[in-house]
C-alpha cells in the first residue's frame, strides 16, 4: 500500500449557497461542494438529495477511491457489494475502492446525503454530463465512454433489483 500525500495547502470553504446545483426541480438534486483539484486530488464532495423513494446512482464501482455516504436526513438505501444497508440520519456507509454500490432513497422516504470520495476524482464534469442525459442532450450510452475518465464503472447487481423493485 502507498501513502496518498495531496498537494494542496490552502483551507478550502464551499459555501452551500454558492454550491452548483444539478439536477434542481428533479428527484434528484446534486449540490457540487469541493472538486479533487481544489484538495490537490485529496478528496471531492457533493451533497445528494433525492425526493421519496428516488432512485440516485445505478449499481457501479470505482477502481481507485472509496466512497463514503453520511446520512444528513431521511432514510437511504445502499448496496455495497451483494449487501442492502439502510442508513438513517447520522449513519456513516463507507464502500471500499472496486465494491459495487448504489443508492437511493429508501420506499416511500426522503434521503439527503454528504457524499466524499477519495482519492478525489474530478466529479462536477461527470454530474454535468448525468444532466445533459436528463434533458436528452446526449444519449445515456454516452456514461461508458468516460467511465475510466470519472473512474466510475457501471454494472448490474440482482440483489440491488430486488430491492429497489
Amino acid at each position: 500500500m502507498s501513502l496518498f500525500i495531496p498537494d494542496f495547502d490552502k483551507t478550502v470553504v464551499a459555501r452551500s449557497a454558492d454550491a452548483e446545483l444539478v439536477g434542481k426541480g428533479g428527484p434528484v438534486t446534486n449540490r457540487l461542494l469541493v472538486d479533487s483539484p481544489a484538495t490537490g486530488g485529496a478528496l471531492s464532495s457533493m451533497r445528494v438529495t433525492l425526493g421519496r423513494g428516488a432512485n440516485g446512482a445505478r449499481p457501479h464501482h470505482h477502481g481507485n477511491s472509496a466512497e463514503m455516504f453520511y446520512v444528513l436526513d431521511g432514510t437511504a438505501q445502499l448496496l455495497s457489494g451483494d449487501q442492502v444497508v439502510t442508513a438513517e440520519r447520522g449513519d456513516v456507509v463507507v464502500v471500499p475502492p472496486l465494491t459495487q454500490h448504489a443508492f437511493a432513497a429508501a420506499p416511500g422516504e426522503i434521503a439527503d446525503m454528504l457524499v466524499v470520495i477519495t482519492p478525489g476524482v474530478e466529479r462536477f464534469e461527470y454530474f454535468r454530463h448525468l444532466e445533459r442525459i436528463r434533458y436528452g442532450k446526449v444519449p445515456p450510452e454516452s456514461l461508458l465512454d468516460v467511465q475510466e475518465l470519472y473512474d466510475s464503472y457501471f454494472g448490474t447487481n440482482p440483489v440491488w433489483d430486488a430491492a429497489r423493485a
